[in-house]
């Protein structure tokens, strides 16, 4: 058992140092540590109070003490953008939690059950599959008011059956491998067959699958925020923010370039590190790539014309 434990240890260390040296890898982790740490440390302390009104320091320029500039009511645009990145995060961990529980029980019951609830988990994940998460957020909304539970909730809900719709096929890959027959012959149950083979076979897949619903959540939170479905007004969001200062974008454009950047560097490094979680689960695909690239240069030398040497 503790020899197991080691060598999936070893796997996992050897998955992140190849994580590492992608730089689409290095990349999503410096974005998602430095996000992260910003919400945390705006947990504590953040320049300014991101909701204290100052009318005569409105629409002050960056620099001192206004690293970002002050927007049309007085407030410091910096202590907006690091309150936001709680919002930003809290919905992304939400939304991911929530799309994990919902993709990984409806791949579940897809994968390892009776035929004929196999087939009815299929239909219900290609019904749930066709509703856009902004519908789902307007349906939620009109019952429970706009709220950042509803951006999590929809969210969830949109990028859950999408994981479940990639995660069943794996797992009935899973299921007939050599080592899952043989823990079924040894005694154990199916929940244990699940926790012990299936499910660390299918890690690295669902990962992948993760980060780029995180991505989502992200994108989406800002886009409901910004048409009225998502955070209330009292609550810091790069969407609510983006949503007062573009009114005023032929005047003052470069206030509108602040929480547009956050979202879109934010977006864009979760997207990378999926794509170094693929490329990182799946080594083929960074030695194809180097293979290609040694027969470019191969080919390269070859086509070269060699300089004549004249005796």
């Amino acid at each position: 058992m503790r020899q197991r434990e080691r060598r999936q240890r070893r796997g996992w260390l050897a998955w992140m140092q190849r994580l590492w040296r992608l730089s689409t890898g290095r990349f999503g982790i410096l974005v998602v540590l430095t996000v992260g740490l910003t919400a945390l440390v705006a947990r504590f302390w953040t320049p300014f109070d991101p909701q204290r009104v100052d009318v005569a320091g409105r629409w002050a320029g960056p620099g001192i003490p206004h690293l970002l500039g002050t927007d049309g009511s007085g407030r410091d645009i910096l202590s907006l953008l690091m309150a936001g990145a709680r919002t930003t995060v809290w919905v992304a961990v939400g939304a991911g939690a929530v799309a994990t529980v919902l993709g990984l029980v409806l791949a579940t019951l897809g994968a390892l059950t009776a035929r004929w609830l196999r087939e009815s988990v299929a239909v219900l994940v290609d019904v749930l599959i066709a509703f856009p998460v902004l519908l789902i957020a307007m349906m939620l909304s009109s019952v429970w008011g706009g709220s950042l539970w509803v951006v999590i909730v929809s969210v969830g809900i949109g990028f859950g059956v999408n994981i479940a719709r990639v995660t069943r096929p794996e797992l009935r890959r899973v299921l007939h491998s050599d080592f899952v027959v043989a823990g079924r012959a040894a005694g154990l149950t199916p929940f244990q067959n699940l926790w012990r083979h299936l499910l660390p076979n299918v890690a690295p897949v669902f990962i992948v699958q993760l980060s780029w619903g995180m991505a989502v959540a992200v994108l989406a939170e800002a886009g409901l925020s910004y048409l009225g479905f998502g955070a209330p007004p009292t609550e810091p969001s790069w969407g609510l923010l983006l949503k007062d200062l573009q009114a005023y974008i032929s005047v003052h454009p470069l206030s509108v370039v602040w929480p547009g950047l956050a979202i879109t560097v934010t977006v864009l490094g979760l997207n990378l590190l999926g794509d170094g979680l693929r490329e990182a689960t799946d080594p083929t695909l960074s030695r194809r790539g180097r293979g290609a690239a040694a027969g470019r240069d191969a080919r390269g030398d070859a086509a070269t014309p060699q300089p004549a040497v004249i005796s």
